[in-house]
This record gives C-alpha cells, sequence and structure tokens, in this order.
C-alpha cells in the first residue's frame, strides 16, 4: 500500500537585520518529482564579498546535485542520504576551488541546512549553527544539531558549571566548530532514519539570526499562529524579530513549512 503524501505548505523570508549586507542564501523547491520538496539555506562567512559568495554558491550547488540525483522515482528513498552527503561534499569543493581561484574570497565559509521532504517524511542534512525547529503539540524543539561552542557552553549551564549570563556574554560563543571553508567537514548531521511529519506540524529553517530571539518567544510566536499559513507564521516570526530591535541584529532567513 502506497505511503499517504502529504501537501506543503511553505514560504520563505529574508532580512538584513543590522547587517550593511546580506550574507544568507535560500533555495526552495516543491511539488517536483513525487511531490518531493527541497530547502536549502546557508549563512555566509567572510565578510562582504566573501560571505555572500559562499552562501550563494552552497545553496545554488546543493539544490543543483539534488535535483540531478533525485530526478528519478526508482529507489527514490535509498538515494536521498547519500545526495545529500554528495551535495555537502560538492558544496565544499565549489568553496575551495572559488578561494584559489579569488584572492579576495580565501577563507570564506558557509554554514548549510538542506531538507530533503517525500511522501510524510522529512530528512535532513546540517553542517555549522543553522537551527532546524520543530512544533509540534505546543512544543518547540531543535532537530539538528548545532555546532557552535555556544550550545557546548549552554549544557554547561545546564550542568550548573557556569552561569546563564558568562554563557551569553562568552566571546566565542558564536564561534564553530564545523562549517563549510573548502577543508575537510569537521561535522555532519545527517540522520540515516526518516523523521515522520504530521498534520499540525511546523517545521522552520533558520539561520542564527533567529536566534536572537530566545526558544519560549519562538515557540509562543508559533503557538499563537499554529492554525496560520506558512507565509503568516514567516511574517509573524520576522515582525517578532523586528519588535525585539536588537542593536546588533544579525541577518534573518527563515523558511516556514507545514503538512
Amino acid at each position: 500500500m502506497p505511503t499517504e503524501t502529504l501537501e506543503l505548505d511553505y514560504a520563505l523570508a529574508l532580512d538584513h537585520g543590522q547587517r550593511p549586507y546580506q550574507e544568507d542564501a535560500v533555495l526552495v523547491e516543491f511539488g517536483g518529482n513525487g511531490g518531493l520538496g527541497l530547502a536549502v539555506l546557508a549563512d555566509g562567512m567572510g565578510g562582504h564579498a566573501a560571505g555572500d559568495v559562499a552562501s550563494r554558491l552552497t545553496v545554488t550547488t546543493v539544490l543543483d546535485h539534488l535535483k540531478k540525483s533525485l530526478s528519478k522515482p526508482k529507489q527514490l528513498e535509498k538515494k536521498i542520504i547519500p545526495a545529500l552527503r554528495e551535495a555537502a561534499e560538492k558544496a565544499n569543493a565549489e568553496i575551495h576551488a572559488h578561494g584559489k581561484a579569488d584572492q579576495n574570497t580565501a577563507g570564506m565559509g558557509a554554514t548549510l541546512l538542506t531538507t530533503v521532504f517525500h511522501q510524510n517524511h522529512l530528512r535532513w542534512l546540517s553542517i555549522g549553527d543553522s537551527p532546524l525547529y520543530l512544533y509540534r503539540d505546543g512544543a518547540l524543539k531543535q532537530l539538528n544539531q548545532d555546532h557552535s561552542l555556544g550550545r557546548q557552553l549552554d549544557n554547561l549551564v545546564k550542568l550548573g558549571m557556569i552561569e546563564q549570563e558568562m554563557a551569553d556574554n562568552h566571546p566565542d560563543r558564536f564561534v564553530l566548530t564545523s562549517a563549510l571553508t573548502g577543508d575537510e567537514i569537521a561535522r555532519i548531521d545527517c540522520p540515516e532514519e526518516p523523521f515522520p511529519i504530521v498534520p499540525g506540524d511546523v517545521l522552520v529553517l533558520a539561520s542564527d539570526g533567529l536566534q536572537y530571539l530566545k526558544d519560549d518567544a519562538i515557540e509562543a510566536v508559533l503557538g499563537a499562529h499554529k492554525d496560520a499559513s506558512a507565509p503568516a507564521i514567516c511574517r509573524a516570526l520576522m515582525q517578532a524579530v523586528d519588535e525585539l530591535d536588537h542593536p546588533h541584529q544579525d541577518n534573518v532567513s527563515i523558511v516556514v513549512v507545514r503538512p
């Protein structure tokens, strides 16, 4: 008996925050082969003319590889995880090659968060600190790993080893422990087992700029709009960031998907 394919509502939004330029990049393609949904988000590093190049190069390389690799329905389920890993390696190689060809972009890099929606399942690959959130039954949960020292500092807070204020203000809080830089990728989060999604779920892909909002604030926005469309949820999250009015607000990019 064939698995039911959920219809997906989606939307995306980007804002440069208080930064003079945009280093985030997002590409999405839904309704492809067999109802396949693809969303790719990257947060660039290396400053203007480098970070933005890295993020655009990452999302275009990854989406192009996934579209080609997953274009045939035969044994599609078995192809998704290898395709995700191959796409990440290709993007990393492109960053390496670009940095060698153009010294102005040497040292650039990007985070990567890629999701594949197929039938009633979600698969993802992430490198870096761009979060993938699930809002279900009134609770917010981050599904993917956070490859940053900030996550390690927060764990020390939970263990009672340091105070939250120290963790929040630590000078190395935003240092990444894995990213696409053209060198060997230190860590990749790509679970082998598919994650089931159900009607009522809200999935949010974001750059770390969204995390200027605390998790409870994000959860409150999603709770207040749990029955809203994906575009309405996108607008509500961006409005919450705008109302926070943080003087150092980073670029923010968001993709909202809901079955």
